[in-house]
C-alpha cells in the first residue's frame, strides 16, 4: 500500500510539471522563430504560458512535501522558478531597441533553467524531455546508474565557482558511455555572447539520445579569435586532448560546429593547419577574410563541410554564406550548404539530426 502523503504530492506534481514543462518547450520553439519583427507576436504567444506556471508554482511552492522528497521538491522549484524568470524577462515590456538584449537574458536564464532539471532526470517526463522524440518511449535506458567509474553525465571544468569562465567547458558524456567503444566527438561553439556552459543545450538531447560525447568551450576572450591571435585553438586541443585521453573518442570522428561567430571561427580554426577535426557545421556565421590569406582555403580540399544560413539573417545577410559556399567550393570542400527559407540569426535545433547522419550515419536514430 502506498503511503499517502507521497501519492498526494505526485497528484499535485502533475499540473506544474506539465507547465514547467510547457514553458521549457515554448521557450525552445520561440528561440528557434526568434526574429526582431516577430518578437512581439512571441511575446504575446508566450505570456499565457508564463502566468499559469506562475500560478502552479504559488499553489505547489509551499505545499505538503513529503521528507523522503523534500530534496526532489527544493530542485524542482528551483527549476521551475528560473523558467519562469526566463519566460517573465522574454514576454516583460522593453523599449525596441532593448528588446534583443533581454531576449538574450531570457535564454541565459532558460539555460539556467535546463541545467537544473538536468538533475532530476530519473523523474520519466523529464528524463523524456531531455531525449529526441524517437527515443522517448525507452527513456529508462537511458537514466540507469552508470555501469563505470569514471564521470559521466553533464560535467563544468570550471567546477561550481567558475562553470561559465572564459576557456572553460562543458562537457556531456552519455550515461550509457561504457568505454568499450570508440564515440564520436562533437565540439559546438557558442555565439559572441554566450558560454559553452549555455550551448551544450543545443546539443544535449542529441548526444543523449544518440551516444556521442559532447564538448561545448568557452572563448578565451569575450568572443572567439576572430581578430589578433588565434588563442582559441590551443585551447580547443587542450580540452580535445583532455576529452581523448579520459574517454574513447573517434580520432576519424570529430565535428566542429558553432553558431555566429563560433560558426565563424568554425571555419578559421576548424580549418587552420594540424587542426584535429574531421567535418565542419558552422551555423550562421560567415567567411572571414583571413582564410584567404592563411592557407585555410587549400586545406579545404575534401574537407566534409556542411554550412546552414537563414535567408531571414538580419546579422549576417544571406549573401555572405552563398559567397562562402562559392569559396568552398572552389576550394574543393565537400560542400552541403543548407539555406533555410525561415530561419533568421538564430539556431535551427531540426538541423542537428541531418548533421549529425552526415557526420556519423551510425548516429542515425532507428
Amino acid at each position: 500500500m502506498g503511503d499517502p502523503s507521497v501519492d498526494a504530492y505526485i497528484e499535485s506534481l502533475t499540473p506544474i510539471g506539465v507547465r514547467a514543462l510547457g514553458v521549457l518547450s515554448a521557450l525552445e520553439a520561440a528561440q528557434r522563430r526568434l526574429h526582431p519583427p516577430l518578437i512581439a507576436q512571441l511575446k504575446e504567444r508566450l505570456t499565457p504560458a508564463r502566468d499559469q506556471l506562475a500560478q502552479s508554482l504559488a499553489e505547489f511552492r509551499d505545499g505538503d512535501i513529503p521528507e523522503q522528497l523534500a530534496g526532489f521538491h527544493a530542485t524542482f522549484v528551483e527549476g521551475a522558478e528560473r523558467a519562469h524568470k526566463a519566460i517573465d524577462q522574454f514576454v516583460r515590456p522593453a523599449p525596441a531597441e532593448e528588446a534583443i538584449m533581454r531576449v538574450l537574458v531570457s535564454m541565459k536564464s532558460f539555460s539556467r533553467a535546463l541545467e537544473t532539471f538536468y538533475g532530476l532526470i530519473r523523474f520519466p517526463p523529464l528524463s523524456q524531455y531531455f531525449l529526441e522524440e524517437p527515443a522517448r518511449a525507452n527513456f529508462a535506458r537511458y537514466a540507469g546508474e552508470p555501469t563505470i567509474d569514471t564521470p559521466v553525465g553533464l560535467q563544468m571544468s570550471g567546477g561550481p565557482d567558475n562553470p561559465a569562465g572564459r576557456g572553460q567547458f562543458a562537457l556531456y558524456v552519455p550515461e550509457t558511455y561504457d568505454a568499450e567503444h570508440e564515440l564520436p566527438l562533437v565540439v559546438a561553439l557558442h555565439g559572441g555572447s554566450g558560454t559553452g556552459r549555455e550551448f551544450v543545450w543545443s546539443w544535449l538531447r542529441e548526444a543523449r539520445s544518440r551516444g556521442f560525447i559532447l564538448l561545448a568551450p568557452t572563448s578565451v576572450g569575450p568572443t572567439w579569435a576572430l581578430m589578433g591571435a588565434n588563442e582559441d585553438i590551443a585551447s580547443l586541443r587542450q580540452m580535445i586532448d583532455y576529452v581523448s585521453g579520459n574517454y574513447r573518442v573517434d580520432s576519424q570522428k570529430i565535428l566542429m560546429t558553432g553558431l555566429s561567430d563560433g560558426a565563424t571561427y568554425t571555419l578559421l580554426g576548424g580549418l587552420c593547419e594540424d587542426a584535429p577535426f574531421t567535418h565542419l557545421a558552422p551555423i550562421s556565421g560567415v567567411m572571414h577574410p583571413e582564410n584567404e590569406t592563411n592557407g585555410n582555403l587549400s586545406r579545404a580540399k575534401d574537407v566534409p563541410v556542411y554550412l546552414v544560413h537563414g535567408a531571414l539573417d538580419w546579422m549576417f545577410p544571406v549573401q555572405t554564406a552563398r559567397f562562402a559556399a562559392e569559396q568552398l567550393e572552389k576550394a574543393g570542400a565537400k560542400l552541403v550548404y543548407r539555406e533555410i527559407e525561415d530561419l533568421s540569426h538564430t539556431y535551427p535545433r531540426e538541423e542537428n539530426a541531418p548533421i549529425l547522419e552526415w557526420f556519423a550515419p551510425e548516429l542515425t536514430l532507428a
